[in-house]
């Protein structure tokens, strides 16, 4: 094959058509560029359109905060009288060392078999859920059979649940007294229905008390709904919030 029958061959003729194609590609138009990208230009160069979008973005969490309904305040159900007792280590103790704080109270008594060490339980939850308030809030557990709950037996019972000495006390002293402090002051039953006084027949209410630092009571919890730690926990948690 002679050279000039080579580059008649169809062959290198169909070989060398595409790249003649990209070759001879018309490029496009400056006029067709520029309006391909000209919204771009456009959004770029209207600064003062991200500006806007960068005081939306800092000012939205800052108007959120203003525009959201707050929690409405705990209602007062009742005031709690003066009371001292004596608390797990002896010490006198009662509306004289809670007065300005936030205090939470249940009932209990060591020998009971039933609903109590489910209470204590939960009682040491809210220590250990409230902790991050620190001092501002307090737990009281009132024994009702002080008679048999000495200091000592509290503190045994206390250490059992893992009482922290500094946030939880556990108070017992003359019968009456208790009664005055528990249902006259906190408006919470106790009793005995056993005229021998066996223990087996004591009751008392199965409610956590929310009281604030003016010894207002703020809410009643009922121990055995499934959320009362979280009752409680946000009511105290609301209380201090707002400095009440």
């Amino acid at each position: 094959m002679t050279p000039e029958d080579r580059l008649e061959s169809p062959a290198t003729a169909s070989a060398t058509e595409p790249a003649t194609a990209l070759v001879g590609a018309t490029p496009p138009s400056p006029a067709a560029v520029r309006q391909r990208g000209g919204w771009v230009s456009r959004l770029v160069g209207r600064w003062y359109l991200w500006a806007g979008f960068v005081v939306f973005m800092m000012t939205w969490p800052i108007l959120r905060g203003v525009t959201a309904k707050l929690p409405a305040k705990l209602p007062v159900l009742g005031v709690v009288p003066e009371f001292e007792l004596t608390d797990q280590h002896g010490q006198a103790f009662g509306s004289r060392q809670l007065r300005g704080r936030i205090w939470v109270a249940n009932f209990i008594f060591t020998r009971c078999p039933s609903v109590c060490p489910t209470f204590s339980k939960k009682m040491f939850q809210i220590q250990h859920r409230g902790r991050n308030l620190g001092e501002a809030l307090h737990l009281v557990s009132f024994t009702v059979d002080p008679e048999y709950d000495t200091p000592a037996v509290l503190a045994d019972y206390a250490h059992e649940y893992r009482a922290s000495a500094r946030a939880w006390s556990f108070l017992t002293g003359p019968l009456q007294t208790v009664k005055t402090a528990v249902m006259g002051g906190l408006k919470v039953a106790m009793g005995n229905d056993d005229p021998a006084g066996g223990f087996m027949q004591i009751f008392h209410g199965e409610h956590f008390v929310l009281v604030d630092r003016d010894m207002q009571i703020r809410g009643y919890y009922r121990a055995s709904e499934a959320d009362a730690v979280d009752k409680v926990l946000q009511g105290a948690g609301l209380l201090a919030n707002r400095g009440e």
